[in-house]
Parts: structure tokens; sequence; C-alpha cells
């Protein structure tokens, strides 16, 4: 099992997760995170800091972010590691809870 960051991040982008990731698992997109799934070990520390509540264990993900896990093995093989706490993007508070935003994910 692993996580898997969801569509809620698109256009948020909070990096709180980060920061508590012990294996530096998350990769950054111009507009949204993924977990490498092959880096994860599962540790849990990251789902109860994301502030857009957008981290799940894959084995529990909401109904309909199942393309989620594809999105985040693939992309964490294009995108740089993140290691470090960024700010948010500068709309993040208006796009935190909006719901069908996969259109609007930049790869």
């Amino acid at each position: 099992m692993t996580f898997v960051v969801t569509e809620n991040c698109i256009k948020c982008k909070f990096t709180d997760c980060v920061d508590v990731c012990p294996v530096d698992c998350f990769h950054e997109g111009p507009n949204f995170l993924v977990i490498d799934p092959d880096e994860c070990i599962d540790c849990t520390l990251c789902e109860p800091e994301c502030p857009a509540n957008a981290i799940f264990a894959e084995d529990e993900l909401p109904e309909g972010q199942e393309i989620f896990i594809q999105l985040n093995a693939e992309l964490s093989k294009q995108w740089p590691i993140l290691t470090e706490v960024k700010a948010p993007l500068p709309e993040a508070d208006i796009w935190n809870g909006k719901e069908n935003k996969v259109e609007f994910l930049e790869k």
C-alpha cells in the first residue's frame, strides 16, 4: 500500500506534507504534488498534515479518485523531488475544496 495525492491538491499545492516525509517521496509539478509509490514507506505522517485533505491511503481513496493512483505513479517519474516546504499557490484558499479540478492539472 502507498499514499496517494488526489484531486484537491490541484491548484493548491500546499507543501506541509513534504516537511514530515522521512523518505522524500514527494514530487512537484506546476500546480500539483504527487507521491512516488516506490519510495513511500506508508508511514502515515503526511496524511494529517495536508491542509487540503488531499492525501489518502491507496485502499481508502474516495470514490472517483482512483485515477490518481496512476497519475501519482506516472508523474513521480517525470517531476523533480520536493524536499522543502514552499508557499502554496497564490489562489490556494480559493481552489481548496472545489470539485472537478482534474482538467486543470498541468503536466
